[in-house]
């Protein structure tokens, strides 16, 4: 097919070239000033590659005038209808020059600093492919792979192959010299080949998580391929996903890392077509749809990626000759979750939770359990049973066992081997409130309903909810070498620590944020005693603390106190210097303070005469 050069790049000025950015472009007039726009704006040596695949919407005027307006940048390719993207990809591929390609549709576009951070982050760590974060308008995006920034990954020790769109920054060298192309004989599909081929021959793979770089737009008019009638065809898919599976196992031996990337295309491509696709389909469809799947596992399906499938998937291959099946399966995963707090009470160490839980539109089920997550590693879970009393069920969390961090609480459901859960906590009954905080065992332990969306968590140790409690001064006084002696008090949520738990007294300069620490003497019943050398403090004003360990991070506490109760300034000459130190109630709430200054002659005479 002959192709025709509307415009071509000005040389750059003889700059090497950081980024090909290449867009196929077919009757997507209304979304190109928006896409076109936002890759002119990107901070990189940069030219844009635009190839014109047939549009008769106007939008090949339109790019001639970018080219004609941006001629070091733009070029604009013009082919004959090709009708996919593979085609127009692989021309402007081949017309590329950069250091790196980023492919980008046109009815889509870019976050103004996405090039220059993926640029950046493939420099630093020489990357063959850079995922950048895909946001969704009106589309799903991929999530899983976008939950911090990575600077250097592989295939084994990363969920990156659950993305299969090309919308990625790819080092070209790589993709040339492997001879990476997309398939021009798909009308859908032909992304997963390109990436899948990529990604066996990445040595290293990073990713940009903390910045949205790429706009993922769905049409109103639904006139993209992935829009129309039959593109997601269940059948036609799985008949496709067959020819990036023999790609990709060309390249990669069996093994761990085989079944690795296996188990993506089984969850994501084969088995998403078991749930919703399913019930929508007609009976001779649904078993249409059951054999294909069952060819794909005869096929690929070993025990490594089997060891790899949740739940419900492994159900699902159990039941691959059982269609009836299947469909119970898909009603019981896209149920909702039902489920309400009816109750919650501390009954000594133990929290005991009530409430109600279901799948919405199925009447039975085999059973309810209560499951405690840790927030920071969501391998760490407690799973505790619960006891039916007609509807309601309750389950008691026994508070010393929990280790120190925070635990979301949710309800899992389960049906036919088959595991639902749902956070809880959101829905409740009116009149449940959040317990008071408890100290267990020397710990604090704090159930809360979060801001966000109101759901139970358990902080234990305070990682997260202000801790409740109280210290106050009973006595103060000088004594020999200028310190300063306190007697105080502290409770804790109510209650006495032990004495293990207090720590020291810490003092924060306010302006400086510099802190000093002093001992102190832990009593019995909740008292305290310390010595404070408030005589060597440098000057400032400092605010006191007494630091407890509560089992999480130290707790700080403001020391309250009265100004009956504090001491008077003291002042003394030492080394040619007025030494200053006012300890002092703050105005309002009461806090222990103190203000230290130190004077020389000088300073005192210029503060008279002033």
């Amino acid at each position: 097919m002959t192709t025709v050069v509307a415009m071509s790049v000005a040389g750059n000025s003889g700059e090497t070239v950081d980024v090909s950015v290449v867009i196929p472009v077919h009757n997507c007039r209304p979304y190109l000033d928006r896409c076109l726009t936002s890759a002119l704006v990107q901070r990189v040596k940069k030219e844009i590659i635009v190839v014109d695949d047939g549009s008769t919407d106007g939008g090949s005027e339109l790019l001639d005038l970018y080219a004609a307006y941006h001629p070091s940048t733009v070029r604009v390719i013009h082919i004959a209808g090709s009708g996919g993207a593979g085609r127009p990809r692989n021309v402007g591929l081949d017309h590329a020059t950069g250091r790196y390609v980023f492919f980008c549709d046109a009815d889509d576009h870019l976050g103004p600093e996405a090039l220059a951070r993926m640029v950046a982050m493939a420099d630093r760590n020489g990357s063959d492919i850079v995922l950048g974060k895909i946001v969704g308008h009106g589309r799903r995006a991929p999530a899983s792979m976008f939950q911090h920034n990575a600077e250097r990954l592989t295939l084994a020790d990363s969920n990156v192959y659950n993305s299969l769109s090309c919308f990625k920054l790819f080092r070209r060298d790589m993709v040339e010299r492997h001879g990476i192309r997309f398939a021009e004989d798909m009308l859908v599909g032909e992304d997963i080949m390109f990436t899948a081929h990529a990604y066996c021959h990445a040595g290293v793979i990073s990713v940009v998580a903390d910045y949205d770089c790429y706009h993922l737009v769905s049409r109103p008019d639904g006139s993209s391929i992935m829009q129309q009638d039959g593109s997601r065809d269940p059948v036609a898919w799985l008949s496709m996903i067959r020819r990036p599976i023999r790609l990709m196992a060309r390249h990669v031996e069996p093994g761990p890392l085989r079944d690795h990337l296996l188990r993506r295309h089984f969850r994501l491509d084969a088995f998403t077509q078991l749930g919703t696709v399913l019930l929508e389909s007609d009976e001779v469809r649904r078993k249409e749809i059951a054999q294909e799947v069952a060819d794909l596992c005869d096929e690929w399906l070993t025990p490594g990626v089997l060891a790899r499938l949740n739940t419900i998937d492994k159900q699902r291959v159990a039941s691959l000759g059982d269609v009836e099946r299947l469909v119970r399966l898909a009603r019981i995963e896209g149920a909702t979750v039902r489920r309400r707090l009816t109750a919650l009470r501390w009954d000594g160490d133990h929290l005991v939770v009530t409430g109600t839980a279901g799948l919405e539109g199925i009447r039975r089920d085999d059973g309810v359990a209560l499951v405690l997550r840790a927030r920071n590693d969501p391998r760490s879970e407690l799973i505790l049973p619960a006891e039916r009393h007609g509807a309601e069920f309750t389950a008691r969390v026994d508070a010393a066992s929990l280790a120190s961090g925070v635990w979301d609480l949710r309800v899992a459901v389960e049906l036919e081997g088959v595991i639902r859960h749902g956070r809880l906590g959101a829905d409740r009954e009116n009149g449940v409130t959040r317990p008071l905080p408890r100290l267990i065992g020397g710990v604090v332990t704090l159930p809360y309903f979060t801001r966000d969306n109101g759901n139970l968590s358990i902080d234990v140790g305070g990682h997260l909810v202000a801790v409740p409690g109280t210290v106050r001064l009973i006595r103060t006084r000088w004594s020999l070498g200028y310190r300063f002696l306190v007697d105080g008090e502290v409770s804790v949520v109510g209650t006495v620590p032990e004495c293990e738990a207090v720590r020291r007294i810490v003092w924060r300069e306010r302006e400086t944020g510099r802190e000093r620490a002093e001992r102190v003497s832990p009593l019995p019943g909740g008292g305290f005693a310390a010595r404070l050398p408030l005589g060597r403090f440098p000057p400032g004003t400092w605010d006191a603390y007494l630091e407890l360990d509560l089992g999480g991070p130290p707790v700080r506490l403001r020391i309250e106190t009265d100004p009956e109760t504090v001491a008077g300034p003291l002042k003394w000459m030492g080394a040619a210097l007025l030494r200053s130190v006012r300890p002092y109630a703050t105005s309002g709430k009461g806090r222990l303070s103190t203000v230290v200054q130190r004077l020389t002659p000088r300073s005192i005479v210029k503060r008279i005469l002033a």
